[in-house]
């Protein structure tokens, strides 16, 4: 079996020049927390991208207990959380990176372009909504993914769009573009 290539969540803000270093620490530290409510490092995620499955193994250092405890708002860490690991995973399936933070009611988190692109021409860019879910199966994450479509469909921007949801304990990570 081919050995599966590693989700990278670490040292984001090299390759997304979209987040400083401290938004970048932050949801590596949030994802961890996360991943270590349910699992223990390494861990196997899917990646279903539009359909078609792969896979990433997610490697961390477990949080101690004041990491945890900064992280103790649920929602939060798994909001931030699924920012790191969603950016990840198009990273690895598509080479897109974030170049800057999307603006109030576009629909988006994030766009993101091929590595070395520039957030000075939006044009190429395409929006990412991304969201998280800390339990529940795999469909739970998909009814979040349509969600997350139907919410990038309605946002004020006539850029492309993809949508990441990624499910912790269901280690899955779904992304699917917006159809015209």
């Amino acid at each position: 079996m081919p050995m599966r290539p590693a989700l990278p969540i670490q040292d984001m803000a090299q390759r997304h020049t979209g987040l400083t270093k401290a938004i970048a620490d932050s949801y590596s530290e949030a994802a961890r927390v996360c991943l270590a409510r349910h699992h223990q490092s390494p861990t196997d995620f899917d990646l279903d991208r539009s359909g078609k499955r792969t896979g990433a193994t997610v490697v961390w250092q477990p949080p101690d207990a004041r990491t945890r405890g900064a992280w103790a708002n649920e929602t939060d860490a798994t909001e931030d959380g699924a920012s790191a690991c969603a950016l990840a995973a198009v990273e690895l399936t598509d080479g897109l990176v974030a170049v800057r933070r999307a603006e109030t009611r576009t629909g988006a988190d994030y766009y993101v372009a091929p590595h070395g692109a520039s957030a000075d021409d939006l044009e190429d860019c395409l929006r990412l909504e991304v969201s998280g879910v800390d339990r529940g199966p795999e469909q739970t994450v998909r009814q979040r993914l349509n969600a997350k479509l139907r919410q990038a469909a309605a946002g004020n921007s006539n850029l492309p769009a993809l949508a990441g949801v990624v499910g912790f304990k269901a280690r899955l990570i779904a992304v699917a573009d917006l159809k015209g």
